[in-house]
């Protein structure tokens, strides 16, 4: 891989210098209607406005949004009220933030995709993500967490609290391998993919915050953009390695019918086998930058909605032992749960929505308005506007608000864990259905109980994590409680 600022001239770093006024924020336009038009993060004559201090006070007359910042220079207005979310949901991803994926993830990831080729893709992938597909996958799902719970069975034994996090992250990391390669606990399966992947999302978040790094020439230099090369080295080289073998492997015939005809195909599989309408099928491009957002989007995600998910059963021991008995009840004389008993944990289902809302894997979503939009109260945004979107509720933990008698009174645009409308996650069922087998075997095997001396922090930013991981006691269970 040869690194982009090599192709840059050295006038880049005088372009650095007005980079800086261009990010810096958004000049009030002569639009129509309320005093609204404003914007952080897009080039613009600041000295329209006389000071920064101006156009962030223009931002505070809104009455559901405030500035949100990364870094000292990029900015965005942050709305959280249903309907605004709603008026600007459908418009493009703001390339602030998602150009900083491009480097592992590709330009041409369902993640980043726009317009028909985005939807070309979602057609393609559409039936990787089928139930009839998912069925087996909750035997790879019970097959990593048994893996995870033998480790905590051990540690837990030292009567010490332990930071869940990095252990939860290596199960999610080899259950994704076996789920797209066919196999887990190699290459990225062991310590150093999964150091690879980590390095990937804090090297992300670390641009996002550190304005000198948006400079691509600069970056390239640093210690951690080297670190960053290195470790998407480590993951292209992976991917491509078993699409080259997976595709070598699928010319023989024979090879290729005892594939299509087994019990579950691996989501590489599936994608090599994909065709649209037109007789079209993915490039090798396309199928390592799908399987490169797939990893991306299912790991950290899935790692932080498990870890929030049991720091909330300890900080509620009530919602723990009613969701134990719950799966105790479903799973029976059972040895392992199968794909039916999902649709039976109900109230498990309604604990990890709940903790979904107060602890969202993914807690703001941006976009980058292409035309004026005007809000439902009259207020307005101009075209090239970056949003953020957070929609917040009380915090209450109160599972019963996802009843099936409660949910239908909630705003559409109010809960949004998988985003919403055309453009929502793709992997929706893929990762509710392991959050629930893992869950529910977590509790079969251990009672959950805080650190008081060791609270997680909250550390919003691409994916939300703990500044000081997760220590939970963990009291292992006798027989009787669970399988």
């Amino acid at each position: 891989m040869v690194p982009s600022f090599l192709s840059l001239s050295f006038s880049s770093l005088g372009l650095l210098a007005s980079g800086l006024i261009l990010k810096l924020a958004k000049a009030m336009d002569n639009f129509p209607g309320p005093p609204t038009h404003w914007l952080f993060g897009h080039a613009l004559e600041i000295q329209q406005t006389g000071s920064l201090d101006k156009v962030v006070s223009w931002a505070h007359q809104f009455p559901y949004a405030h500035p949100l910042w990364f870094g000292q220079y990029i900015g965005f207005l942050n709305i959280y009220e249903p309907d605004y979310a709603k008026a600007v949901y459908s418009y493009p991803k703001a390339p602030d933030v998602y150009d900083f994926l491009l480097q592992w993830i590709g330009e041409r990831g369902l993640l980043v995709l726009e317009g028909p080729k985005w939807l070309q893709h979602r057609k393609l992938l559409t039936p990787g993500f089928h139930y009839d597909v998912l069925k087996p996958y909750v035997a790879m799902f019970t097959e990593s967490t048994r893996i995870m719970l033998d480790k905590w069975e051990e540690k837990a034994r030292e009567g010490k609290s332990l930071d869940i996090f990095c252990d939860v992250g290596h199960m999610v990391l080899n259950t994704l391998m076996k789920c797209t390669f066919g196999r887990g606990d190699t290459g990225l399966g062991h310590r150093s993919g999964y150091l690879a992947v980590s390095d990937l999302t804090l090297s992300m978040q670390q641009c996002l915050v550190s304005f000198q790094y948006h400079n691509d020439f600069i970056y390239w230099l640093t210690p951690h953009g080297c670190c960053f090369l290195r470790a998407c080295q480590v993951a292209h080289d992976r991917t491509d390695q078993v699409i080259r073998e997976q595709k070598a492997v699928l010319q023989d015939e024979k090879v290729r019918k005892k594939i299509q005809n087994r019990r579950h195909l691996d989501f590489v599989d599936i994608l090599l086998g994909a065709w649209d309408e037109d007789d079209i099928k993915l490039s090798d491009a396309d199928l390592r930058a799908e399987v490169d957002t797939f990893m991306f989007e299912g790991h950290d995600t899935t790692t932080s909605g498990i870890s929030w998910l049991l720091y909330c059963m300890a900080l509620y021991p009530e919602h723990q032992h009613r969701c134990r008995e719950e799966v105790c009840k479903i799973l029976g004389d059972q040895d392992s749960f199968q794909w039916d008993d999902l649709g039976k944990m109900t109230y498990l289902t309604m604990c990890i929505k709940e903790s979904f809302r107060l602890y969202p894997p993914v807690p703001q979503v941006y976009r980058q308005l292409s035309k004026l939009v005007t809000f439902v109260d009259g207020w307005s945004l101009p075209a090239g506007s970056l949003i953020s979107m957070h929609v917040p509720f009380p915090w209450v933990f109160d599972p019963l608000r996802f009843s099936t008698e409660n949910a239908s009174k909630h705003h559409p645009f109010a809960f949004m864990p998988f985003s919403a409308g055309p453009r929502n996650c793709i992997g929706q069922q893929f990762a509710m259905s392991e959050m629930k087998v893992v869950t529910a075997m977590c509790l079969l095997h251990f009672e959950f109980f805080l650190d008081p001396s060791r609270l997680p922090i909250k550390m919003p930013q691409l994916v939300l994590c703990s500044k000081n991981g997760f220590h939970l006691h963990l009291k292992p269970l006798g027989p009787g409680s669970g399988k």
